[in-house]
Protein backbone atom coordinates (compact mmCIF):
# COMPACT_ATOMS: atom_id res chain seq x y z
CA UNK A 1 0.00 0.00 0.00
CA UNK A 2 1.04 3.61 -0.50
CA UNK A 3 1.57 6.10 2.33
CA UNK A 4 -1.67 7.87 1.40
CA UNK A 5 -3.65 4.60 1.52
CA UNK A 6 -2.03 3.63 4.83
CA UNK A 7 -2.80 7.05 6.34
CA UNK A 8 -6.46 6.64 5.45
CA UNK A 9 -6.61 3.03 6.70
CA UNK A 10 -4.92 3.68 10.05
CA UNK A 11 -6.68 6.98 10.76
CA UNK A 12 -9.97 5.10 10.28
CA UNK A 13 -8.77 2.27 12.57
CA UNK A 14 -7.77 4.79 15.23
CA UNK A 15 -11.05 6.66 14.93
CA UNK A 16 -12.90 3.41 15.61
CA UNK A 17 -11.19 3.08 19.02
CA UNK A 18 -12.74 4.46 22.18
CA UNK A 19 -10.72 6.55 24.63
CA UNK A 20 -10.79 3.60 27.06
CA UNK A 21 -9.40 1.25 24.38
CA UNK A 22 -6.63 3.72 23.50
CA UNK A 23 -5.71 4.04 27.19
CA UNK A 24 -5.60 0.26 27.65
CA UNK A 25 -3.48 -0.27 24.51
CA UNK A 26 -1.20 2.63 25.52
CA UNK A 27 -0.65 1.10 28.97
CA UNK A 28 0.18 -2.28 27.39
CA UNK A 29 2.60 -0.56 25.01
CA UNK A 30 4.32 1.29 27.88
CA UNK A 31 4.68 -1.94 29.85
CA UNK A 32 6.09 -3.66 26.75
CA UNK A 33 8.70 -0.89 26.43
CA UNK A 34 10.26 -2.04 29.71
CA UNK A 35 11.48 -5.18 27.89
CA UNK A 36 13.61 -3.11 25.50
CA UNK A 37 17.39 -2.54 25.70
CA UNK A 38 17.02 1.26 25.68
CA UNK A 39 17.08 2.26 29.34
CA UNK A 40 20.82 3.01 29.79
CA UNK A 41 20.67 6.42 28.13
CA UNK A 42 20.09 9.91 29.52
CA UNK A 43 18.04 12.07 27.11
CA UNK A 44 14.71 10.72 25.83
CA UNK A 45 12.60 12.64 23.33
CA UNK A 46 8.88 11.92 23.43
CA UNK A 47 5.81 13.46 21.84
CA UNK A 48 2.84 14.68 23.82
CA UNK A 49 -0.44 13.10 22.77
CA UNK A 50 -2.74 14.86 20.32
CA UNK A 51 -6.00 13.57 21.78
CA UNK A 52 -8.06 14.84 18.83
CA UNK A 53 -6.08 12.51 16.52
CA UNK A 54 -6.58 9.57 18.90
CA UNK A 55 -2.82 9.12 19.30
CA UNK A 56 -1.19 6.79 21.78
CA UNK A 57 -1.47 8.16 25.31
CA UNK A 58 2.19 8.85 26.11
CA UNK A 59 1.39 9.68 29.74
CA UNK A 60 2.31 6.10 30.72
CA UNK A 61 5.73 6.32 29.05
CA UNK A 62 6.27 9.73 30.64
CA UNK A 63 5.71 8.12 34.07
CA UNK A 64 8.23 5.39 33.26
CA UNK A 65 10.82 7.95 32.11
CA UNK A 66 10.28 10.07 35.21
CA UNK A 67 10.45 6.98 37.44
CA UNK A 68 13.77 6.04 35.86
CA UNK A 69 14.99 9.62 36.45
CA UNK A 70 15.61 10.26 32.73
CA UNK A 71 15.83 13.66 31.07
CA UNK A 72 12.58 14.04 29.13
CA UNK A 73 12.67 16.19 26.01
CA UNK A 74 9.59 17.51 24.19
CA UNK A 75 9.27 19.66 21.08
CA UNK A 76 7.69 22.72 19.64
CA UNK A 77 6.89 22.59 15.90
CA UNK A 78 7.53 25.43 13.48
CA UNK A 79 5.11 25.03 10.58
CA UNK A 80 6.78 27.78 8.54
CA UNK A 81 9.99 25.76 8.00
CA UNK A 82 9.00 22.24 9.15
CA UNK A 83 11.47 22.11 12.04
CA UNK A 84 11.16 21.30 15.71
CA UNK A 85 12.84 22.96 18.68
CA UNK A 86 13.38 20.74 21.71
CA UNK A 87 13.01 21.58 25.38
CA UNK A 88 13.70 19.79 28.63
CA UNK A 89 10.44 18.88 30.37
CA UNK A 90 10.60 20.07 33.97
CA UNK A 91 8.10 20.67 36.76
CA UNK A 92 8.01 24.31 35.66
CA UNK A 93 7.35 23.64 31.96
CA UNK A 94 4.11 25.20 30.82
CA UNK A 95 2.30 23.25 28.08
CA UNK A 96 -0.06 24.89 25.61
CA UNK A 97 -1.83 23.52 22.53
CA UNK A 98 -0.89 25.15 19.21
CA UNK A 99 -3.30 25.86 16.33
CA UNK A 100 -3.11 22.17 15.31
CA UNK A 101 -3.96 20.94 18.84
CA UNK A 102 -0.37 19.78 19.42
CA UNK A 103 0.58 20.18 23.10
CA UNK A 104 3.87 22.10 23.17
CA UNK A 105 6.18 23.68 25.74
CA UNK A 106 6.08 27.43 26.16
CA UNK A 107 9.82 28.13 26.36
CA UNK A 108 12.24 26.45 28.72
CA UNK A 109 15.68 24.90 28.58
CA UNK A 110 16.56 24.19 24.97
CA UNK A 111 18.17 20.83 24.02
CA UNK A 112 19.97 20.27 20.71
CA UNK A 113 19.19 17.37 18.34
CA UNK A 114 22.70 16.03 18.98
CA UNK A 115 22.05 15.65 22.72
CA UNK A 116 19.11 13.27 22.27
CA UNK A 117 19.83 9.56 22.83
CA UNK A 118 16.41 7.94 22.22
CA UNK A 119 13.46 9.27 20.21
CA UNK A 120 9.94 7.89 20.64
CA UNK A 121 8.24 8.55 17.30
CA UNK A 122 4.52 8.91 16.59
CA UNK A 123 3.28 7.12 13.49
CA UNK A 124 0.20 5.81 11.76
CA UNK A 125 1.74 2.67 10.21
CA UNK A 126 5.07 0.90 9.75
CA UNK A 127 6.42 -2.00 7.70
CA UNK A 128 8.76 -4.99 8.05
CA UNK A 129 11.81 -2.85 7.23
CA UNK A 130 11.11 -0.15 9.82
CA UNK A 131 9.76 2.38 7.35
CA UNK A 132 6.96 4.46 8.83
CA UNK A 133 4.04 6.57 7.80
CA UNK A 134 3.29 9.71 9.78
CA UNK A 135 1.08 12.65 8.96
CA UNK A 136 3.18 13.53 5.91
CA UNK A 137 4.77 16.84 6.93
CA UNK A 138 8.32 15.43 7.35
CA UNK A 139 8.96 16.94 10.79
CA UNK A 140 10.47 13.75 12.22
CA UNK A 141 12.59 12.95 9.14
CA UNK A 142 14.17 16.42 9.30
CA UNK A 143 14.65 16.11 13.06
CA UNK A 144 16.16 12.59 12.92
CA UNK A 145 18.53 13.64 10.14
CA UNK A 146 20.10 16.12 12.58
CA UNK A 147 20.44 13.63 15.43
CA UNK A 148 23.70 11.76 16.04
CA UNK A 149 23.91 8.48 14.03
CA UNK A 150 23.63 6.30 17.16
CA UNK A 151 20.37 7.92 18.35
CA UNK A 152 17.87 5.08 18.89
CA UNK A 153 14.65 5.56 16.91
CA UNK A 154 11.61 3.87 18.48
CA UNK A 155 8.20 3.99 16.80
CA UNK A 156 5.04 3.72 18.87
CA UNK A 157 2.05 2.07 17.23
CA UNK A 158 -1.35 0.89 18.41
CA UNK A 159 -1.37 -1.60 15.51
CA UNK A 160 0.91 -4.28 14.10
CA UNK A 161 3.11 -3.92 11.03
CA UNK A 162 2.25 -3.86 7.34
CA UNK A 163 4.22 -6.05 4.94
CA UNK A 164 5.64 -3.06 3.07
CA UNK A 165 5.14 0.60 2.25
CA UNK A 166 5.30 0.93 -1.54
CA UNK A 167 6.39 4.54 -1.93
CA UNK A 168 9.25 5.14 0.50
CA UNK A 169 11.93 7.62 -0.54
CA UNK A 170 15.60 8.10 0.36
CA UNK A 171 14.80 10.88 2.83
CA UNK A 172 12.58 8.57 4.90
CA UNK A 173 14.54 7.61 8.00
CA UNK A 174 13.69 4.08 9.20
CA UNK A 175 13.10 3.02 12.79
CA UNK A 176 15.42 0.88 14.90
CA UNK A 177 12.45 -0.53 16.84
CA UNK A 178 8.69 -0.26 16.95
CA UNK A 179 6.63 -1.04 20.04
CA UNK A 180 3.03 -2.13 19.82
CA UNK A 181 0.80 -3.26 22.70
CA UNK A 182 1.62 -6.90 21.86
CA UNK A 183 5.08 -6.97 20.21
CA UNK A 184 8.45 -5.31 19.94
CA UNK A 185 9.79 -5.16 16.38
CA UNK A 186 13.54 -4.76 15.85
CA UNK A 187 14.86 -3.67 12.45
Amino acid sequence: MTKKELRQKYQALRNALSTAEIDQLSLQLANRSLEMPIWNYTNYHIFLTIEEKKEINTEYLLHILAGKDKNIVISKSDFTDGTMTHYLLTDNTRIQKNAYNIPEPVGGIQISDQQIDVVFIPLLAFDNLGHRVGYGKGFYDRFLLNCKPETVKVGLSLFDNEESINDTVDTDIPLDYCITPHTIYAF
